[in-house]
């Protein structure tokens, strides 16, 4: 089994390959992280993971009064995660590959990157000033009728987008042709939809990309459904723009 050790980055929200994940980084524990990613040469990527956070929260308290007016504010590469940090995270994310590093005056971050690889986690190392993971990368089959699936689920994805766009009678204008390759239509699907995180980290971690478009065809079918019966909704630009992740 072949692992790597890499920075891990936690959030709120599931990074699916392909697509591109924008950070403005701040608190220390992640900053350190970027300036240490920074070290890599130019020529090589400068790669971390990033896992969504199952319990615990991605931004620790900085000052007394958040919540608790008498609380001990917590630091360090663990703060809010618990005494085990590996409990706090799903065990399946995504490597990401920071194309663009800046360091703004005050000492922040702007971050560009993209999810590359699907990877397992395996541990946590909580002992230096940003938290490092153990993960084995998920190779990712194509499954049976995987060509039909991503056929019928890009029918449905159109159909959606025309629903929360509130077109029922015109075409839509992306701008883009929508990729007809069935995994990144699995993936580009899952990111577009307004899911809720548990729902997203089960189509990343689907064991192939058929099972995938499947769950997704489900869910576009219901989705679409439920709202198709409301009687209004909110604006969306789902239709107006690439899709991305925050």
């Amino acid at each position: 089994m072949t692992t790597v050790r890499l920075p891990l980055f936690p959030l709120n929200s599931v990074l699916f390959p392909g697509l591109v994940l924008p950070l403005n980084v701040f608190e220390e524990r992640y900053r350190a992280m970027m300036r240490e990613l920074l070290k890599t040469p130019e020529d090589e990527p400068r790669r971390f993971a990033v896992v969504a956070i199952r319990d615990g929260h991605e931004v620790a308290p900085s000052a007394p009064g958040m919540p608790d007016p008498t609380a001990v504010p917590e630091r360090g590469p663990a703060a809010g995660f618990g005494p085990d940090p590996a409990k706090a995270f799903n065990g399946v994310g995504c490597v990401a590959d920071a194309a663009t590093i800046r360091e703004r005056a005050n000492g922040t971050f702007e971050v560009l990157a993209t999810g590359t690889t699907r990877v397992r986690l395996l541990s946590v190392d909580a002992s230096g000033p940003f938290l490092t993971a153990e993960l084995e990368e998920l190779p990712e089959e194509p499954g049976d009728e995987a060509g039909a699936l991503a056929e019928g689920v890009l029918r449905s994805f159109r159909q959606y987008q025309k629903r929360l766009a509130g077109a029922r009678e015109r075409s839509l204008s992306t701008g883009t042709e929508l990729p007809d390759e069935p995994r990144v239509v699995s993936y580009l699907v899952a990111a577009a939809m307004m899911l809720d995180t548990p729902t997203k980290q089960r189509l990343l971690q689907a064991p192939d990309t058929a099972s995938r478009l499947r769950e997704e065809l489900k869910l576009l079918r219901s989705e679409t459904a439920i709202i198709r019966n409301l009687p209004s909704l909110p604006a969306s630009e789902l239709t107006r723009g690439p899709t991305s992740l925050n």
